[in-house]
């Protein structure tokens, strides 16, 4: 089921219009692109923090650089004396306008990164038209998010099977209550594994407070603020299924209890049954497996190595992204995550075939630079380089740019 209705909010330009006053212009000189963002995170946050926000699977977090690098290959040949001017770069997904294919990807622990996280990206992503996508594990409620980002708000849900789906099945009931726009099944996870940084400082197991994380805190004045204003992070969708008196450590240890696991086609089919707006499953690398899932009746799939988190052997998502387009394209929408760092990973993304990217360390990043500024930053450079980009390439629009000649040569075939 698709809603036609177009996001009635104030136009996006607003958000890629430099330098309007001092403010801003004084942002860009100091946070010109996500890379500088990423060192303003290193300075500003605690160690444990930017541990998280920074790191993935395997050596050397060996899966995300495999992203950067394959996104960083990709060539696109401009044409020229097209395009006077910046174009539009607002999309269609699933009836609805969004004003740029770019959108947040689910994130479990933002609030790690800066306290409050998760409803400073909700208000951002509805201010600018772009889809927000809540994590089952994040750090704010559905009906919270849903009250302060309705037009443009997502639900992922991570694999909850104890009890015949009891605690995934009343998510679900939830997220459709407050009219949540799309429901994202997670696929790509299932098994734990182990990322080394988080397990050095400690956030692998029951993370808890001891002198050198207390030290770090102190040491990072402008964070410890934020935590007093927003509190410990907590698992808020989760919460309500524990004891009403359990602490933080024993909601975390429900949680490690009831959750894992990768959904099974079977089960993909029932939540299909369940919910009847628009479904996505995220974590597809294998053309064959977003074959299945169409079948099924889902209406999108998001190719996705979970970002490089998980395990560092998987292919990176833009390297099989032109296979799975070939394959669903044409009956399902295709997107992605993974590795997106800037509009121009955005616009290679879509010229093979994406109708969307989504970015995760970008916008931990930007809140780790920026704290609750940070969002609307990184937004703000994304959409203004992916407009760059377009006009570069002499694309008058998003879909131009899928005919301009691209050299891949590290993608996969199958």
């Amino acid at each position: 089921m698709h809603d036609t209705t177009a996001i009635a909010a104030p136009q996006h330009q607003k958000l890629v219009s430099r330098g309007r006053n001092p403010h801003d212009a004084e942002l860009h000189r100091r946070f010109p692109s996500i890379d500088y963002l990423r060192r303003g995170a290193r300075r500003r946050i605690p160690h444990f923090a930017f541990e998280y926000a920074d790191g993935g699977s395997g050596s050397e977090d060996a899966g995300i650089r495999r992203n950067w690098a394959a996104l960083d290959a990709i060539e696109l040949v401009p044409r020229y004396g097209v395009m006077p001017t910046l174009p539009p770069c607002d999309v269609e997904l699933f009836g609805r306008r969004y004003a740029a294919p770019i959108g947040v990807a689910p994130m479990g622990g933002p609030a790690i990164v800066w306290p409050g996280a998760d409803l400073h990206l909700a208000r951002v992503a509805q201010r600018a038209r772009i889809p927000y996508m809540l994590s089952s594990v994040g750090g704010a409620s559905i009906e919270q998010v849903a009250e302060i980002a309705p037009d443009v708000f997502w639900f992922q849900l991570y694999r909850f099977a104890g009890n015949d789906h009891a605690i995934g099945l009343d998510l679900v009931r939830r997220a459709e209550a407050v009219g949540c726009r799309v429901l994202v099944l997670t696929l790509d996870v299932p098994v734990r594994t182990t990322r080394p940084r988080e397990a050095v400082t400690g956030l692998a197991g029951s993370f808890r407070l001891n002198p050198g994380i207390v030290l770090q805190i102190a040491l990072k004045p402008g964070w410890a603020k934020a935590l007093c204003r927003n509190g410990i992070p907590r698992f808020a969708n989760l919460r309500p299924y524990a004891d009403k008196n359990a602490s933080l450590h024993e909601v975390i240890a429900f949680t490690r209890r009831e959750m894992g696991g990768a959904f099974t086609w079977e089960e993909v089919a029932r939540y299909r049954d369940r919910w009847k707006g628009t479904l996505i499953v995220k974590g597809v690398l294998h053309p064959q497996d977003a074959d299945k899932a169409v079948s099924l009746g889902v209406d999108g799939v998001i190719v996705s190595n979970h970002g490089g988190r998980q395990i560092e052997v998987l292919p990176a998502a833009i390297d099989v992204l032109p296979a799975i387009v070939r394959e669903v394209g044409r009956r399902a929408t295709v997107m992605m995550d993974s590795g997106v760092r800037s509009g121009s990973d955005v616009v290679r993304a879509y010229a093979l075939g994406a109708a969307a990217a989504f970015a995760g360390k970008a916008f931990l990043w930007g809140l780790g630079a920026l704290g609750a500024q940070g969002p609307a930053h990184v937004i703000d450079l994304l959409i203004g380089e992916t407009q760059a980009a377009l006009g570069q390439l002499g694309a008058r629009t998003p879909e131009d740019v899928r005919s301009v000649a691209i050299r891949h040569e590290r993608a996969l075939r199958f």
